[in-house]
């Protein structure tokens, strides 16, 4: 049945690049329990990846529709249809982006672009500027030569990133602030902490690692920890970072505050607190699992990034981050027994 508000259609179909990933399916899941965004009706939600996700209940929901295949090949299909609102969370991760140049610029700028550039296409057939959500990530911050990281980054500490992921995401997040400066989009954009505990297989970031200490152990499997156990980090459980994400998208431009990303929550943890919340959770056998063995470019990357954060802006939003690692690993317990 079709809802309607004073007489007006109300509808509210939505893109999600990346849908087959973690936070992909985890946002499609909440998006889909809620079933509205901004009191709006979900109407149809797309999820484009690679692959199909692999939650049944998502792939097998009534407006749930799967694309599949390369991205910057399919969206000449997919932007056949208009969009209320695009999740933009597929992009090539950090060690992937250092290994392989062209991938790098190829899946997270050009793909990041033509996002855009479909959706001011839509803007200049409908009149109307979609909500546009961007993932961007800590990796924007860094230690260059000439200005140095601050101990503690806040709002207005200026992005200096050293690494090509993080190069990329920062000139998307520019791109998006134009765009929405020019009115073809509604841009807001979010710098996601590390994530950790992810579910399924490492990956290509960098900072794989840093759920491989607790999920590879917690599954009988010994782990290399690439780092020492000093080295300081600022990270974010699953459901914290998609609460973040949805309040970014739900807030008024007024409360979401300029045009600039905005940084989400975080926990700062040593890698020794990690693997002590894990002894404590799980028990020293499990913790035992864990050898540290360190990896010269990944402790370049990963000690590069800030581990503390002053994010005024999140907090007026009424975020904060997890409360303990403890916290974390249960939760992602509580997740993997569901």
């Amino acid at each position: 049945m079709s809802t309607t508000l004073s007489g007006v259609l109300v509808i509210m179909n939505i893109l999600i690049t990346g849908g087959a990933g973690f936070l992909g399916t985890l946002l499609a899941g909440e998006l889909l329990k809620r079933n509205c965004l901004r009191g709006r009706p979900l109407t149809s939600l797309t999820l484009t990846d690679l692959v199909a996700p692999t939650r049944q209940e998502i792939v097998q929901h009534p407006i749930v529709r799967i694309d599949k295949g390369d991205l910057l090949n399919r969206l000449p299909e997919l932007f056949k249809n208009d969009y209320d609102a695009v999740f933009h969370l597929a992009s090539a991760v950090s060690g992937e982006c250092e290994a392989d140049f062209e991938l790098g610029l190829r899946s997270n700028l050009e793909a990041t672009r033509a996002v855009l550039e479909g959706l001011r296409a839509q803007h200049a057939r409908t009149g109307q500027a979609p909500l546009f959500f961007f993932a961007s990530s800590v990796a924007v911050f860094g230690s260059d030569p000439a200005i140095a990281m601050p101990s503690v980054v806040t709002d207005s500490t200026l992005p200096t990133p050293q690494s090509s992921y993080g190069i990329h995401k920062f000139i998307c997040e520019q791109l998006i602030a134009d765009y929405s400066r020019k009115g073809f989009i509604d841009g807001r954009v979010a710098r996601l902490m590390t994530v950790s505990v992810r579910p399924g297989r490492p990956n290509g970031a960098a900072s794989s690692f840093l759920s491989g200490i607790v999920r590879e152990p917690l599954s009988g499997v010994a782990m290399r920890c690439p780092v020492s156990l000093d080295t300081r980090v600022a990270l974010s459980s699953p459901l914290t970072s998609i609460t973040g994400v949805l309040a970014v998208v739900e807030a008024t431009r007024e409360e979401f505050g300029g045009r600039t990303a905005l940084n989400l929550p975080a926990l700062t943890v040593t890698v020794g607190d990690m693997l002590q919340a894990l002894r404590e959770v799980a028990g020293e056998q499990v913790a035992a699992l864990v050898t540290v063995e360190p990896d010269e470019q990944i402790t370049r990357i990963v000690g590069g990034w800030p581990s503390t954060f002053d994010c005024q802006r999140t907090h007026r939003l009424g975020l904060k981050g997890d409360a303990s690692y403890q916290d974390i690993i249960r939760q992602y317990l509580d997740m993997t027994r569901a």
